[in-house]
């Protein structure tokens, strides 16, 4: 739950480019394999070669000889086993290839590998892909306990110039050959030996090696999961899915986990996975995809060691819709025990213990979590996240999180839906559905986040909305919302050293643009114009058109009574927000101010048109009023906004600027103590 002093909207992620997946044949490798270099050239060999270097099929098609399959000319991220299988199977297209063939081209005698487990994750990976099935599968089917077929047409396209091939002798032709050579000499037993032995060295060193990386890894990114589904209209699906295993990891109290709004800033980005990791400032990323069939997801996802780009894990997961919350516990599991990150006891039961939840309820959860994380100031947006978690809730009464989900769907649309309902029975609906989510689990750290927003916002308990934000965090170490929350209600207390201590997590968790607009907000709670403009500053030059920017640098230079510095600034952001009633109100009191009260009294009038219609709070003209000097209507109106609990009270009352001028008159004195603010 955020509470910022803008609405704070998470835009959907600017399609970017497409991220580089695998980098070199070290990936080859999958999980308890190793493979040498010579190992790596005959498999490569093993490669069928006909005819023809392009096999074509559907919308695919793959290059046999550089190894790259391609959709609509566009590369897939597809290397290493996964396509090799698939290579030897467009080759023999519509024959049975057995698991033996299959084994002996790809996984020669001197790979040492679980070959069940990797030819199993070779033929998932390929169907995620493809966008293929098991049940009805459109290219590979399966002939339990036999092999797999390619059953789609495929057409070869394009001869090939003749290319000398790495070919492997006949072992028959091989024995025959050896036993009319001389007798090898005794350095060669020796030098067999040492090779013997280096190999065992280095299969033992590799081992250690990926011990030692994951070991290593602190600090992690989730990545957007890739919708491999073949359906955009699944995006969504993938979006919930990173987010809801963000939200399990962050739980792990041994874990620094990325925020989600920063992460979907890398959806389909090409940047090497060092370079994320350097600006995330992460040592592990985790990457995969994800497939939604029917009522079956299927999850493949990997560990990387971001700095030296290193894979230390890989899995796939699959279950019935009913059960993706034990599919994402045992993913989080998974994780964790690679990075050796320790579980408390209550996590580890926690993670254990998760509960089936019918799959239209979860559909229903997930859509409402996409609108509430993309689109929290909207209110149309907001009334179908609304419909999303009651639909949950009908569909499986006893899911926790489509109550924490509808509590703050209540709390935003209080606070930001153009006063479609009142305070008193939208707080009032949010805190039912709080309790009831907490009744259902304890341990929901975003029921507690909630909570904390209500304690702030419905009631000014400042201690209480400290003591809930406190407690999510203690559930969930990660949560960037809580940590944000807090951070914000510490500076508006004045407590600045814990507040700047909690804005450091908060830049460490989500170093993206977010993170610079929740520091300039505590900047401004603590009134402190220097850092709030050297902040807001830098916000805008990752941003120059954010209205957002231009207006805490307005705010700023008005606290630093440069007035007519804070008009332009004012003025920009007029313009770039389209006539945001917050910036409005700003210019309008700043005209005030300096004398020109025709243009006040003109804004003015705009704003009380929307305060009128119940567009926005009546707190807004009453700055304006206050900068004309009306301290009557001005606090009138700041009295009407108390009783409607406005947001402007719970968080901009103590810092205004546009009110300093009111400070010494008792009913504003009256008015800070009811809210629990001292001047």
């Amino acid at each position: 739950m955020v509470s910022p002093s803008l609405p704070k909207v998470f835009p959907l992620a600017k399609p970017l480019r497409t991220k580089r997946f695998w980098c070199n044949w070290d990936r080859l490798k999958s999980r308890r394999t190793v493979i040498g270099f010579t190992s790596f050239v005959s498999v490569m060999a093993t490669v069928p070669q006909a005819t023809s270097s392009v096999l074509r099929f559907d919308l695919f098609e793959l290059d046999t000889r550089a190894l790259e399959l391609r959709k609509r000319g566009a590369k897939l991220r597809l290397q290493g086993q996964p396509l090799l299988v698939l290579a030897a199977l467009l080759e023999r297209s519509g024959e049975l290839v057995t698991r033996e063939e299959l084994r002996a081209q790809i996984w020669p005698a001197d790979t040492f590998v679980d070959f069940d487990h990797s030819l199993h994750n070779a033929i998932a990976r390929l169907r995620e892909t493809l966008g293929d099935s098991s049940e009805k599968p459109r290219y590979i089917e399966t002939l339990p306990r036999r092999g797999y077929r390619f059953i789609a047409p495929v057409e070869r396209v394009s001869a090939p110039e003749a290319q000398p091939q790495l070919q492997r002798e006949p072992a028959g032709e091989q024995a025959e050959r050896l036993t009319k050579t001389r007798p090898r000499p005794i350095y060669a037993y020796v030098v067999s030996g040492v090779l013997i032995l280096a190999v065992v060295l280095g299969m033992l060193l590799a081992a250690s090696h990926r011990t030692s990386a994951a070991s290593s890894v602190h600090s992690i990114a989730v990545l957007p999961l890739e919708n491999l589904s073949g359906d955009s209209s699944q995006d969504y699906f993938a979006d919930a899915m990173t987010d809801e295993l963000i939200t399990d990891l962050a739980k792990v109290g041994a874990l620094r986990v990325t925020s989600r709004t920063t992460v979907t800033l890398y959806k389909h980005t090409n940047k090497t996975l060092p370079e994320i990791a350097r600006e995330l400032g992460v040592d592990g990323i985790v990457e995969g995809s994800i497939v939604r069939s029917g009522q079956r997801v299927r999850i493949t996802a990997q560990l990387i060691r971001a700095p030296a780009d290193q894979h230390v894990w890989a899995e796939t997961y699959e279950r019935d819709l009913g059960d993706v919350l034990r599919l994402q516990s045992d993913v989080a599991q998974a994780i964790t025990q690679q990075v050796r990150a320790q579980l408390t006891p209550e996590l580890k039961e926690q993670f254990n213990r998760t509960k089936p939840v019918a799959p239209d309820a979860y559909d229903a959860y997930l859509k409402g979590r996409f609108y509430i994380y993309n689109q929290a100031a909207d209110p149309v947006s907001l009334n179908q996240a609304k419909a999303n978690f009651e639909e949950a809730i009908r569909k499986d009464p006893n899911f926790s999180p489509a109550y924490s989900g509808l509590a703050e769907a209540y709390i935003y649309l209080v606070l930001f839906g153009s006063r479609q309902i009142t305070a008193a029975d939208g707080f009032q609906a949010a805190r039912n559905a709080v309790q009831r989510g907490l009744e259902l689990d304890p341990n929901n750290g975003e029921a507690y986040d909630a909570l904390g927003a209500l304690n702030w916002h419905a009631d000014f308990d400042w201690n209480a909305a400290e003591r809930s934000f406190d407690k999510s965090l203690a559930l969930a170490p990660s949560f960037s919302c809580a940590h944000e929350d807090r951070a914000m209600l510490m500076a508006l207390m004045g407590k600045r050293d814990e507040a700047l201590a909690e804005l450091e997590k908060v830049k460490q968790i989500d170093p993206g643009p977010d993170s610079a607009g929740i520091e300039s907000a505590v900047y401004l709670q603590l009134r402190d114009w220097e850092h709030l403009l050297e902040s807001s500053r830098a916000d805008l030059a990752s941003d120059p058109n954010s209205p957002e920017a231009h207006l805490y640098i307005g705010i700023a230079f008005e606290g630093m009574a440069k007035l007519p510095e804070a008009i332009a600034e004012y003025q920009e952001a007029v313009e770039l927000s389209n006539g945001a009633p917050d910036s409005v109100t700003y210019l309008a009191h700043a005209y005030a101010v300096i004398g020109n009260r025709a243009m006040a009294e003109k804004l003015l009038r705009n704003i009380e048109e929307k305060s009128k219609s119940g567009e926005v709070s009546p707190y807004l003209a009453a700055t304006i009023y206050a900068g004309l000097g009306q301290k009557d209507k001005a606090m009138e109106l700041i009295e009407k906004a108390y009783r409607e609990k406005s947001l402007d009270v719970a968080w901009i009352l103590k810092p205004d600027t546009r009110t300093d001028n009111l400070r010494s008159d008792p009913r504003f004195q009256s008015l800070l103590s009811r809210v629990g603010l001292s001047n």
